[in-house]
């Protein structure tokens, strides 16, 4: 998460990046608890989606008590570039 902050304040202000970690931060805590809360994607049912804001969505698989996080996309690309749906 440290990572993606970083990267995040190189391209945004520090206020929308650090708004931001904390939506994803949001987010993530609640795969922890419920790890199927996201919905399954059309090209693979293991690969689940789920929100971070409008213009975000996370894209996870759960194997066991692992989550992994896949992918973050920015839903204002053009979705052809979504290998993911």
């Amino acid at each position: 998460m440290l990572r993606i902050a970083y990267w995040l304040e190189s391209e945004w202000s520090k206020k929308v990046a650090d708004n931001f970690v904390k939506k994803l931060s949001e987010k993530v805590q609640r795969l922890i608890i419920s790890p199927y809360a996201g919905s399954p994607t059309r090209k693979d049912k293991n690969i689940r989606k789920l929100s971070v804001d409008s213009h975000y969505k996370i894209y996870y698989k759960v194997s066991g008590y692992t989550i992994t996080i896949i992918a973050l996309f920015e839903t204002s690309q053009d979705p052809k570039r979504n290998k993911y749906e």
